[in-house]
């Protein structure tokens, strides 16, 4: 019998499947079933470690081409070159066959070899081009400096016996230029010359000068343009300078020091003809040098932008090879028959699909043996799988931001999707704020694939869920008109229902009491003649308090509904008779009284009646308190009713407390004196061979242990390749509904029967009150409405002439952008924040388990949508 179609109401049914694969096609039906994204393997080598699996060499060696291609990526960035962005929407990618991924391992290698030597010969060139700029900055400030010097020769001699004279003090007024040479050469003064980075002159020449006590004559000048360090590939600035000190020694010392502070010293002729040769000599190797340096550069940009086509659609083929063989070492392996073996979970309804793509590789390959997919049997719980679209992803995903529902239980998500918007367009009623909302959302449903690559989180947020704010924008909408509610004013789309009557003595300031016309009422949502009137907060407040309480009761009432729905999916009728049944009459029997009385109470005329309408919130009060008395009647028979209820409410905590676990345990025990084995005491063991004794001789070796879908036909040799494997090594889960757990303790269930009741008992007055927050972030939002329209566009509106206009567009302007920064982003949040309380607290408590976990499967889609890394090569 074909499985049921899957729907969004409940987690899709789950099967636990065992594949035999010839070692031959692995590769390829992994590569098969990681585009279908329809399977979540186990790990059958769980006792292995890492680098004893059998293809963690392959992984190395993608490892490897991996890397290689980040440092194709890495030059790109720092060339400068745009790298070619792959879309997989539009562009496909072919599985490779295994020659071609040697082919792109053995090229990448030959790449990475070629791009390194460009880098490093760039690298030196460039090393070089810098020490001969510095070089020439060298010999045109030295230059420079001997050519200014003047002086003579006795005043130096002087000054160099004088032992308390400081050495070549002065020495610029004391140098004449054509004396320098015998000077040097008669008084053994000799000097160094060299490049400085400027942020270490100070420290460079308090050093020089505590280490040798002041003997020497230090000049510097700045290099105006700024240099690049080959290290860093950043500008630097630097000085250059000149030290005059007596002694080889001194000389030795200063180009120590220069070394240790990263200066680079510089050969200078003293001669002015040998120098000049020298500058001529330096700037024609420059020129060789940096020649040199475009064509290695030009070369360099070259193969890089040649790289750049192809490297997107490289690292995405190497990331899905990775992925392959890193699935292909959960699987178990038979030598003898050269055989895979894999188990996983897979969705029922896809079971044909998936067996239809193996039959579609096995043909490709021209194999003669099938691939076999064999459905086993299994006492463990399934992966929870819930499918979804564009448009209920992000529902889904604030569902199982809470948790993942139970395997087969009522989806959460299918009511969010509903009361979730509605909640907050409940606090947030604007019908302005909800049309710029409204617009927003459809900009960016219709800008949906440019818009996409925007990769600011706070928009990505926003982006993500676009459909969330559509329909909370549509009901927004909706509760707007409601509370005829636009920029905190109303709007006259309709006659009033009141009637004003001025008397003819009025004053200013005098208060004016409206009357109902006699048979005409405001056709719908509220009167705008309550806008501006003195009784209007009191008005909207009970309006909306007792809205707030209907709202909750409702929202609850139904989740309480889906209790029972699962109870009866589960087969577990205890649950309906010792849960459902006494909670809902719990429930009901005080706050469905509640809003019983709130809708009577607003059937009935007090005004004509001439009655004072009684507080609802001090009925409940006193009915807990004092049962029996009425401070104010509400109805005829009052007091029985209340007393009635309050009983049916009492009875029920019992019946919460005692009827499930003695229940349980009666049945417990009336299995145990028929002799049926305890839940708990069967083998928590699964496979393909977790079988009795005679299955297994009368399938020969077995073959498989499950039943077989469809592939009973399939040659013997394949069948006998099944083994015996534990369940318990990789996933964890355990029993869940029918499945194993412990051996029945009645105190475990009595203490969790007892925390239940208490829980549910408390919860009803307190999820209940939770409600209240629709009315007063409502009643908030409406007032930040008002108070900045009255601190903007009211005042604006009320100046005359050019002046005005000028002054309204401004204030217009502020008043637009606070309105979108603080009442529709700042309050929007905080109204879905509160929604978000009300859906995950109120409303899945009364029925959700959230006992489940996810389903994974092994997908090439999933994986580049979570794979941070390759985001910046996909468009």
């Amino acid at each position: 019998m074909a499985p049921a179609k899957d729907t969004p109401f409940r987690s899709a049914d789950m099967s636990m499947v065992q594949l035999y694969i010839s070692n031959e096609i692995g590769r390829e039906v992994v590569n098969a079933l990681g585009e279908l994204g329809l399977v979540q393997f186990r790990d059958l080598n769980g006792e292995l470690s890492a680098f004893q699996r059998a293809f963690t060499q392959d992984i190395r060696r993608l490892d490897n081409v991996e890397r290689q291609l980040r440092y194709f990526h890495a030059q790109m960035e720092k060339a400068g070159i745009a790298l070619r962005k792959l879309d997989l929407d539009v562009d496909t990618l072919a599985p490779p066959t295994t020659t071609e991924i040697d082919e792109l391992a053995e090229r990448s290698q030959s790449l990475e070899q070629r791009v390194s030597s460009l880098n490093e010969s760039y690298e030196t060139l460039k090393k070089r081009e810098v020490e001969l700029t510095e070089w020439r900055w060298v010999l045109r400030e030295a230059g420079g400096f001997f050519d200014r010097a003047h002086g003579n020769v006795d005043e130096i001699r002087a000054s160099s016996e004088n032992d308390d004279a400081p050495l070549l003090q002065d020495v610029e007024h004391h140098l004449a230029a054509p004396e320098v040479e015998r000077s040097f050469s008669g008084m053994n003064i000799g000097f160094v010359a060299g490049v400085i980075a400027r942020d270490r002159v100070a420290a460079f020449e308090r050093i020089l000068w505590r280490t040798l006590r002041g003997n020497l004559y230090m000049n510097q000048a700045e290099i105006p343009e700024p240099l690049v360090d080959p290290a860093t590939n950043e500008p630097v600035t630097k000085n250059v300078f000149v030290i005059f000190a007596h002694g080889k020694e001194i000389l030795a010392k200063i180009r120590k020091i220069s070394e240790s502070m990263s200066a680079e010293v510089y050969n200078v002729d003293e001669n002015a003809d040998l120098r000049r040769d020298q500058v001529h000599e330096v700037n024609a190797r420059l020129g060789d040098v940096q020649s040199v340096l475009r064509n290695t550069q030009q070369t360099l940009d070259a193969e890089l932008a040649q790289i750049a086509r192809s490297l997107s659609a490289w690292m995405v083929l190497v990331s899905k090879e990775k992925a392959v063989y890193n699935t292909l070492n959960l699987f178990s392996y038979d030598r003898a028959r050269r055989t895979l073996i894999a188990e996983g979970w897979c969705p029922t309804h896809d079971l044909p699909l998936i067996r239809s793509t193996l039959q579609d590789v096995t043909n490709r390959a021209g194999l003669s043996v099938p691939s076999i997919i064999n459905e086993i049997r299994t006492n463990k719980t399934p992966p929870t799988y819930l499918k979804t679209n564009k448009f209920t992803e992000a529902f889904q995903t604030i569902v199982n931001a809470y948790g993942t529902a139970t395997y087969q239980e009522v989806n959460p998500a299918i009511p969010v999707i509903i009361t979730f918007p509605f909640l907050f367009a409940v606090m947030f009623g604007d019908l302005g704020h909800a049309i710029i909302m409204l617009c927003a959302a459809l900009a960016m449903i219709y800008w949906e694939k440019p818009l996409k690559k925007i990769t600011f989180e706070l928009f990505a947020m926003a982006f993500y869920g676009r459909y969330i704010a559509l329909v909370m924008a549509v009901f927004s909408i909706y509760t707007g008109l409601i509370y005829n509610d636009i920029f905190s004013k109303s709007m006259t789309l309709f006659e009033s229902s009141w009637d004003w009557k001025v008397p003819a003595d009025y004053r200013p300031g005098q208060t004016v009491i409206g009357k109902l016309k006699d048979d005409y009422r405001y056709p719908f949502g509220l009167d705008w003649r309550w806008h501006g009137t003195e009784n209007d907060l009191l008005f909207t407040n009970s309006y909306k308090m007792k809205m707030s309480i209907i709202l909750g009761w409702a929202h609850m009432t139904y989740s309480l509904c889906f209790a029972y729905i699962n109870a009866r999916h589960f087969k577990r009728p205890i649950d309906i008779w010792g849960n459902f049944v006494p909670g809902m009459i719990f429930f009901q029997s005080i706050f469905g009284y509640l809003v019983v009385c709130i809708f009577y109470k607003w059937t009935v005329n007090w005004v004509d009646l001439e009655l004072q309408p009684p507080g609802l919130l001090n009925m409940l009060i006193y009915m807990f308190l004092q049962p029996g008395f009425i401070d104010v009647p509400l109805y005829r028979g009052q007091k029985y009713v209340q007393i009635g209820l309050l009983l049916l409410a009492v009875v029920q905590v019992p019946i919460l407390l005692f009827l499930k676990p003695f229940y349980l345990r009666w049945e417990h025990n009336r299995a145990r004196a028929k002799g049926y084995r305890g839940i708990g005491e069967r083998s928590s063991r699964v496979s393909a061979l977790d079988e009795d004794d005679e299955l297994r001789q009368g399938q020969g070796q077995g073959n498989g242990g499950g039943r077989l879908s469809g592939e009973s036909e399939v040659g013997e040799g394949v069948a006998m390749i099944a083994r015996d494997l534990d369940e318990d090594d990789d996933d964890g889960h355990g029993g869940g509904h029918g499945g194993h757990g412990g051996e029945f303790e009645f105190g475990e269930v009595m203490i969790h029967q007892v925390i239940h009741t208490i829980e549910f008992c408390l919860n009803c007055v307190s999820h209940t009150a939770s409600y209240l927050r629709l009315w007063a972030l409502s009643l908030a939002h409406q007032q930040l409405s008002a108070v900045l329209w009255s601190m903007t566009m009211g005042p604006a509106l009320g100046k005359s002439g050019i002046g005005g206009a000028i002054f309204l567009v401004v204030t217009f302007a502020a008043f637009f952008c606070l309105s979108c920064v603080i009442l529709i982003i700042m309050e929007g949040v905080s109204a879905m924040l509160h929604s978000l309380r009300l859906a995950w607290v109120e409303s899945f408590s009364k029925f959700a388990e959230f006992g489940g976990w996810p389903f994974a499967p092994f997908s090439f889609k999933q994986q580049m949508e979570e794979a941070e890394e390759l985001k910046e090569y996909l468009g």
